[in-house]
């Protein structure tokens, strides 16, 4: 039967919310198909606001991977904001897509995608307005497959409970697979129901079903052990890796928001991966390992999506751009084809050791200058070596140096608070750093209006790095440490005022420590929070530590855990921990050997480039590093540059922080 559109219903409805465009879909290069012209139908959601969700490049990519195919369907859903979830319960209104406004119920599978552990009560907000029951094991045949992916999904303990399934690592080929799956199985009749769907995605292999395994745990709260209780389910279920970028040059179509979003741009993900070993970086750690799109691939991918989309700023991404083995072309190369155009380049992120003016001069070619981004991410050269950032304060300042005498005028740079084994004195030489850089910066310059904004945020241990044993700083302690360093600046009279200072307060950090590292038990948390009202977590104006606090101090009463335990204690190598049966490829006394490695501050080099340092990803997932060079040019195109496409200036967006810390 074809599902009706919702939207006659939920349009009154939209004069009387803030921002309603939000809701209204039909963005170019969106996809609506016929509802009975398909056999698998996917709602994907990505758990925030939609100027949030809309540009973010994995939802984007399993969309159209998705739309291609003949006998499926994709269509997008955001969560709303709480003045439209009131109406909707007021009048009926069930969560929808954007594209079709179909009720999100009617779906096969709704996929969302955890790239944060904040966005989890908005899950159950969505689910909850889409009449599909909170818990797995009340759902019927009736109801989608609530299937989970995204960073956040290497840990979905804490949200055991709420889901079906959950995918780890690279979705372009598992969404494929698991379409695959459920298109035979609806065309056998669906034998079995529910229970016989989820059994065949989970004796896959490459899809993780909580309600197959049980957890046992030790008196003392620790686990004892996690098991299948199922014939043919695997003991470990392994990450999905991609290994040729250039056979998936997706999004080939990017959205354009009808409304305001937070970039602005098309991007391009110029490669997967990364090997530099930042400890505290679960991005770097749980993409590895590294696979570069080829510069040919790049420039195709670049010219297809300006011509589908009217951007002009084209953002080159990954976790640490500057790092493609052909960057110094790459930039050079569409530089000289958008040369004279409104076509402005972007690197999102890069580091200090790999920056350099040509690569920011040819980026900024013929546009205006902003400032430039980097993440020295502590504050001593001490604590670099502890987590393995092994960049040094004459690097920075070489770098700032250069860029200053070159005509740059602002640096921003990022740190973290409550790093293992960080001092009060790592953390003063944060004011250090920035006032040398301020210092260097008038000497280069000659000028006395440099400036060099220090932001700061909390450290959380995260699942699969080397920190994952790691004690977290507790909230009060962060706080401390940050207001000391915010009078140490305030106090420097000669350089204070040319420092900006911005920070996060310890408490969002202790959640997100909860929830990244929680087991099953932290899920009647979540579930407690949301029912008191928790929505929109990762937005200030709307968490609330102390709903946090009293709903975990309530729903772990009768367990020997609490916040603390999840978060603020340090761990041993014998614990069996929440995440231990997911494999993400690393080797678990590897990631244990380079944690005692940090506490003895030992640097590890980069593997791209020296021997392999046995972490075990490439022999476990049956991948290697794919690295240039192509020793290719990429050509101009003719067409560019004529009056067709505007003279205007090109815009720079160079601004950069290195992986993992650090959201954009």
């Amino acid at each position: 039967m074809p599902v009706e559109s919702v939207f006659t219903a939920l349009e009154p409805l939209l004069a009387r919310v803030s921002k309603p465009i939000q809701y209204v879909g039909g963005e170019l290069n969106s996809t609506v198909k016929e509802w009975d012209d398909v056999d698998v139908r996917w709602a994907l959601m990505y758990p925030d606001a939609y100027e949030v969700g809309v540009p973010n490049q994995g939802t984007m990519i399993l969309y159209e991977v998705l739309n291609e195919r003949p006998d499926a369907l994709a269509e997008r859903t955001y969560s709303v904001w709480p003045d439209l979830e009131a109406l909707m319960r007021e009048h009926g209104v069930p969560q929808f897509t954007v594209d079709g406004h179909r009720p999100v119920g009617a779906f096969d599978v709704l996929g969302v995608s955890f790239s944060t552990e904040l966005g989890y009560t908005n899950l159950l907000t969505a689910l909850d307005l889409a009449g599909i029951p909170l818990h797995a094991v009340d759902r019927t045949d009736e109801h989608p497959i609530v299937l989970a992916g995204g960073h956040a999904a290497f840990n979905p303990e804490p949200m055991a409970d709420f889901l079906d399934a959950a995918v780890v690592g690279d979705g372009e080929e598992a969404v494929l697979a698991i379409t695959d799956v459920i298109r035979d199985f609806k065309a056998q009749g669906s034998p079995g129901g529910r229970e016989e769907l989820l059994l065949r995605l989970a004796r896959s292999g490459g899809v993780y079903v909580p309600a197959f395994y049980d957890v046992d745990y030790l008196p003392d709260g620790r686990i004892q052990r996690v098991a299948p209780n199922r014939p043919g389910v695997p003991w470990r279920v392994s990450k999905h890796t991609v290994m040729d970028l250039d056979e998936w040059p997706y999004p080939k179509q990017p959205l354009v928001p009808l409304a305001e979003s937070v970039h602005e741009r098309m991007s391009v993900e110029i490669f997967r991966g990364c090997t530099r070993g930042c400890r505290f970086c679960q991005a770097g750690m749980i993409t590895r390992p590294v696979r570069e799109r080829s510069l040919q691939g790049i420039g195709e991918m670049v010219e297809k999506g300006l011509a589908a989309t009217g951007f002009e700023e084209v953002g080159l991404l990954s976790l640490s751009s500057a790092d493609h083995s052909e960057i110094a072309e790459v930039a050079k190369g569409l530089a000289d084809r958008y040369e004279g155009t409104n076509t402005g380049l972007s690197l999102p992120s890069t580091r200090v050791d790999a920056f350099n003016i040509d690569l920011a001069n040819e980026l900024s070619r013929g546009g205006r200058r902003s400032g430039l981004t980097f993440a020295p991410e502590g504050g001593s050269e001490r604590l670099r070596k502890v987590i393995n950032k092994m960049v040094s304060e004459d690097d920075l300042i070489n770098t700032v140096s250069a860029a200053y005498a070159s005509g740059w005028r602002q640096v921003k740079l990022y740190f973290m608070c409550g790093l293992p084994t960080e001092t009060d004195e790592d953390v003063l030489q944060i004011g250090q750093m920035a006032a040398n850089v301020i210092r260097t910066g008038r000497q280069v310059s000659g000028q006395n209006d440099i400036r060099c904004t220090v932001s700061i945020g909390g450290f959380v241990p995260k699942p699969h790095t080397p920190f994952q044993w790691a004690a977290q700083l507790g909230a009060e302690e962060t706080d401390a440490r940050l207001a000391l360093l915010r009078d140490a600046v305030r106090a420097d009279k000669k350089y204070g005022r040319s420092i900006g200072f911005r920070y996060h307060d310890g408490k969002p950090g202790i959640v997100e420590g909860l929830l990244s590292r929680g087991d099953r038990r932290v899920g009647r948390v979540i579930e407690q929070v949301w029912r008191d009202g928790g929505r929109f977590d990762g937005w200030s104006e709307h968490f609330s530590y102390q709903r946090w606090m009293a709903a975990a101090e309530t729903a772990l009463a009768d367990v020997p855990v609490d916040v603390a335990w999840y978060t603020t204690r340090e761990r041993e190598f014998s614990e069996v921990l929440p995440w231990d049966h997911l494999d993400s490829g690393l080797d678990k006394d590897w990631l244990w050997e380079d944690w005692q490695d940090s506490l003895s501050e030992v640097e590890v080099e980069d593997c791209r480039w020296t021997p392999c340092f046995d972490c075990g990803v490439c022999p476990q997932m049956g991948t290697d590093i794919q690295v240039g060079p192509t020793g290719k040019a990429l050509l101009p195109l003719t067409v560019t540059g004529n009056g067709a496409t505007g003279g205007g200036r090109q815009r720079l967006a160079a601004s950069a922080s290195s992986a993992g810390g650090h959201e954009h």
